[in-house]
This record gives structure tokens, sequence and C-alpha cells, in this order.
């Protein structure tokens, strides 16, 4: 019932078993019981079974392109986490501020809720007062107690603690924190752009190289839509 009915049966029970509990840590509640990264790509390696072509053909998923990263216009912020330049991504970061979070303009309304909402807003303001300051150990701990809350969704939050991560040589949980505001925000350009820099972290260059080509292809959807 779980696996995917256009395989029509096509595959072993040992390997569907597999792939199930794979799935199941990937949804513990609490994020340290989930399999890191590496762990994940180490556990389903040895489950492809048709390793020349690439998973998103055999997924029937849209690619960017075959185009190298060298090859695409890119804005500062994709050049920057094409470079790692973590100093460079901060002061993007810093002057975009939540333009692109949704609903953030409800925050006025969201004040005057119960005290546990003005100590999620609290735990906000300070961590943008520590993220402004490169304080990216304090900004760590100051979302994550905004996050911790859930009572409001921000993708932008969840950018800040990436790249504080980052900051603080934490590729996994930067790399974690991307894949979660494409989550909230599926077509953000900046999501894509983090995780290709927390993937690089990671030596993963090829994975950084299509997160990279799929921003721009994001980015460029977008301009020409407005």
């Amino acid at each position: 019932m779980l696996t995917d009915s256009c395989l029509e049966g096509q595959f072993s029970n040992e390997e569907g078993t597999e792939l199930v509990r794979l799935a199941s840590r990937c949804l513990h509640y609490e994020p340290r019981e989930r399999p890191n990264v590496r762990s994940m790509v180490q556990a389903l390696a040895p489950l492809q079974k048709d390793v020349e072509t690439p998973s998103y053909e055999l997924m029937d998923m849209p690619q960017a392109g075959a185009s190298s990263v060298q090859s695409l216009p890119l804005s500062p912020l994709a050049d920057a986490c094409s470079r790692k330049d973590l100093t460079a991504i901060h002061e993007i970061l810093e002057k975009t501020g939540y333009k692109d979070d949704e609903g953030t303009a409800n925050e006025l309304s969201f004040q005057m809720w119960t005290n546990q909402m003005q100590d999620t807003l609290t735990s906000k303001k300070k961590g943008d007062s520590a993220f402004r300051q490169k304080d990216f150990t304090t900004a760590i701990d100051c979302y994550s107690q905004f996050i911790e809350v859930g009572t409001m969704v921000s993708p932008t939050i969840y950018a800040r603690r990436c790249l504080s991560y980052l900051m603080n040589d934490m590729a996994e949980q930067a790399l974690s924190d991307a894949m979660q505001a494409l989550v909230i925000s599926p077509t953000w350009p900046t999501a894509f752009y983090l995780q290709a820099a927390a993937l690089l972290s990671l030596d993963m260059e090829n994975e950084a190289q299509d997160a990279l080509k799929d921003g721009c292809a994001q980015e460029t959807s977008s301009s020409s839509g407005r």
C-alpha cells in the first residue's frame, strides 16, 4: 500500500521494507532521531539498480537542464553560495530581511495574542539581533526557540539558521534547514542556493550543482512571471 503504484509490484519485499524503514526514521518527531544525509546516501546507494540513468529521469521529474553552473547568469546570492562565501551570504540575507515570507504582515496582530506568542516573537527579535551582530551561536539558540513553539512558519527563519549552522561548521544541520525552507516554500530560490552551499560543505559537489541549477531555474521563472 505504501509503494508507488507505477512500480506495479516490480520490486523485492526486502528492498521495499528497507525503504519504508528509512522513510519512517526520517519522520521522527525529534530531529536528533532522524538519519543524517550521509547515512541516508549510504543506505540508499545499494538499492539503486539503474546507476546510469539520473534519478530525476527515473522519477520523471523536471530538471533545470544539462548546462553547467558557470554558463548560467547567477544572482549575487547564487554566486555567493556557489563559492561558499558565507560573509557575502550573510550580507545578502540581512539586507533582504523577511520580504520573501508570506504572512509576516500578521506580526502585529500576533503580538496581541498570549504571553507564549509574545515570547515567541521575542525569541525571533533576539535571533535577528544576534544574526545582525554575527553572533551565530546565539542566533541558532533563539531561532530554535522560535521554531520549536511552532505557532508561526517562516522560511526566512530556517534560511537564517541554516547560515548560522554553516558559520559554526554544522553542515548537516544547515542542509536540513535549507530543505525545511523548501518544504515551506517549494519555489524559493534562496532555499535552493543555501542547500547548494550546505552540500558543498559536505563535499557533495554534483548535488550542489543541481541545487544551484534548480534555484536559477526558479528565479528565472519567477522573473519572467512578473
